[in-house]
């Protein structure tokens, strides 16, 4: 884990999952990019938690003015120590290492209700592992709401923590991807965790 981690590009803060309802989404306080395998990622907090979580852009200009546009009351800061230690996390799994980060706390803050519930039963996927819309829309008790999960999920505003490129189409589909680089990155997320289930079972 030591040599993949360490370069913060920028700065940030985290806590427990919040699900209080208002807004229509969290609002940021500050915000902070790091270096990854992949490149340079972003996440943006508030007292209540992790508000997004983003993927790179085409190189750190980009990605800082995503997070700008998307988190305009943010400034960007140093992460605090709780902030810091998830970005290790993050930066670990990108280098693929079975990391955990099922516990970063979230604030999810005026989500719709079944979408905060697609994010929980997301974050039940273990790295390496993968679900199928349909199997999330049972999971959430709507077992005929396969095309809403992929609607909640393309919308997901916490990129890696809430792992939605570990949820695939049936019969061993990709299904999208809305982050930068679409299904493609969706694929190396997956190659990087070493994927098993429908997916990697019909290859």
């Amino acid at each position: 884990m030591a040599g993949c981690i360490n370069k913060f590009c920028g700065m940030v803060d985290e806590r427990t999952v919040t699900e209080s309802s208002g807004r229509r989404a969290g609002r940021a306080t500050a915000f902070a990019l790091f270096d990854t395998a992949l490149g340079v990622c972003g996440i943006a907090w508030n007292d209540g938690g992790v508000v997004g979580v983003h993927l790179p852009a085409r190189d750190a200009a980009a990605t800082r003015l995503r997070l700008e546009q998307k988190f305009r009351d943010a400034r960007e800061a140093e992460p605090s120590m709780d902030i810091a230690r998830t970005i290790e996390r993050i930066v670990a799994l990108l280098c693929g290492e079975r990391v955990d980060l099922s516990t970063v706390p979230l604030d999810m803050t005026g989500i719709d209700k079944f979408d905060r519930e697609v994010y929980v039963a997301a974050r039940e996927i273990r790295a390496g592992d993968t679900r199928t819309y349909g199997e999330i829309a049972k999971r959430v008790g709507r077992p005929e709401a396969a095309r809403d999960v992929g609607v909640a999920l393309a919308r997901n505003p916490f990129a890696i923590v809430v792992p939605c490129h570990r949820v695939v189409a049936a019969n061993g589909k990709t299904g999208g991807f809305s982050a930068g680089g679409g299904v493609a990155t969706k694929l190396k997320l997956l190659a990087i965790e070493g994927g098993m289930g429908p997916l990697f079972d019909s290859a």
